[in-house]
């Protein structure tokens, strides 16, 4: 729903003519999602011999459910949810948009949209949360990264792209969005009704700890601005009697690969920092310049399963390039760069067409980031206790303390 508006494919009945007219665009459609063009142009000849014999089986697929299902189906409805589930099993941010979808998703790129704080992409065939923004209406409610989000608006998100789980999520200030949230220790899904408002990310939290020796950051963003204010206290470090440092990037989803490459550097005087690669996009290889090195002091980051892109980029090469521990848990795994391709009909493609990489050479799309230090958050609730905590209640946070206890034993 959009605007109190649905965009879901018209269920109803074609004539017979018409669905093999739909029968024989679905297949261009999708030689156009496999090829990027209406020819194998640029691809191998045994590829396209292998695309053109599946292309032989799903019109075979298609023909055997339009003359021996129980109903005549609706063959629109069967083309879009195949490419919905093409796209879709490549990696959870590929998304095919059918033409209404798509048209409300470029009206509302447009708009001054306000949202509900939560950083979503798909896990596990449905909307997952992957970070909270302190102070939103999502964090209000007690939504954490790792809650899934089984339906938005009674629909499925299971049927949904993540552009489109995203469009919903966001909305005129003051409107009011429901959906079910499946968190990980209750047993039945959560009604929850938010309300849209324009979600400013906190300023950068600074803490100084073991008599100002430790310098705590926690940035909440990776924009460009929050880098540079970062940076700076980084500089000042030495100024206040700080020398070392506890960068805190747990629940940092928001930012630009770019200013996570920035961050990493002020940190790495030299080595690999990061790679790009796809088919078609030449290799870059982000290298530490020493220009834009900052700091040596001793190092430990604090990473968890909010932990997702510009900051995984960080986390990668703080750990891979033997300059600091990571403590906390395993990050979501999100770095990859898209590409938007309109379609003849008004439909669109939005595909991963490259992929980030640790200076190791791991896909963090596919692999994430895994911490040498592996601690799990303390919830500070038993495992009987159902219960969500209340804001008053205190959390042990046991990875903090544990980085701390880490630091504590480097030399400065």
């Amino acid at each position: 729903m959009i605007d109190g508006r649905w965009y879901f494919p018209d269920p109803t009945p074609m004539s017979r003519s018409f669905n093999r007219t739909i029968l024989a665009i679905s297949i261009v459609l999708i030689l156009v999602a496999l090829f990027g063009g209406f020819g194998p142009a640029g691809v191998s000849a045994s590829q396209s011999d292998g695309a053109y014999r599946q292309m032989g089986v799903y019109e075979e697929v298609l023909h055997k459910i339009q003359t021996d299902y129980v109903t005549d189906p609706n063959i629109q409805n069967v083309t879009t949810g195949a490419l919905h589930g093409l796209l879709e099993s490549l990696d959870p941010d590929s998304s095919y948009l059918t033409q209404s979808e798509y048209a409300s998703y470029l009206e509302h790129q447009h708009e001054g949209v306000a949202q509900v704080g939560m950083d979503v992409s798909k896990r596990y065939g449905y909307g997952s949360v992957i970070s909270v923004i302190p102070g939103s209406p999502a964090e209000k409610a007690h939504v954490e990264d790792g809650d899934l989000i089984e339906s938005i608006g009674g629909h499925s998100t299971r049927e949904m792209s993540v552009a489109m789980i995203r469009l919903l999520l966001e909305g005129k200030p003051g409107t009011t969005v429901n959906f079910e949230l499946v968190r990980p220790r209750k047993s039945e899904p959560d009604q929850l009704t938010l309300t849209r408002t324009s979600v400013t990310p906190p300023s950068l939290y600074q803490q100084q700890y073991e008599n100002s020796s430790i310098l705590y950051l926690k940035p909440v963003v990776l924009t460009r601005d929050r880098v540079d204010e970062t940076i700076a206290r980084l500089r000042d470090m030495q100024k206040n009697g700080n020398k070392k440092v506890l960068l805190d990037l747990r629940d940092v989803a928001e930012g630009d690969s770019q200013q996570g490459v920035r961050l990493a550097n002020a940190f790495l005087q030299s080595g690999t920092i990061a790679s790009l690669q796809g088919q078609t996009v030449p290799t870059q290889t982000f290298s530490a310049e020493s220009s834009k090195f900052v700091t040596a002091a001793p190092l430990v980051v604090l990473v968890n399963h909010g932990t997702a892109g510009a900051a995984e980029l960080v986390a990668a090469a703080i750990l891979e390039d033997k300059r600091g521990d990571l403590v906390g848990d395993r990050t979501f795994g999100e770095g990859a760069e898209q590409k938007t391709f309109t379609l003849p009909d008004g439909s669109a493609l939005m595909l991963t067409i490259a992929k980030y990489q640790s200076p190791s050479g791991k896909k963090i799309e596919d692999e994430a980031v895994t911490p040498n230090i592996a601690i799990s958050q303390s919830l500070g609730i038993s495992a009987e206790d159902e219960s969500t905590p209340t804001p008053q209640e205190p959390r042990t946070d046991d990875q903090l303390n544990k980085a701390l206890e880490i630091l504590k034993q480097k030399n400065a």
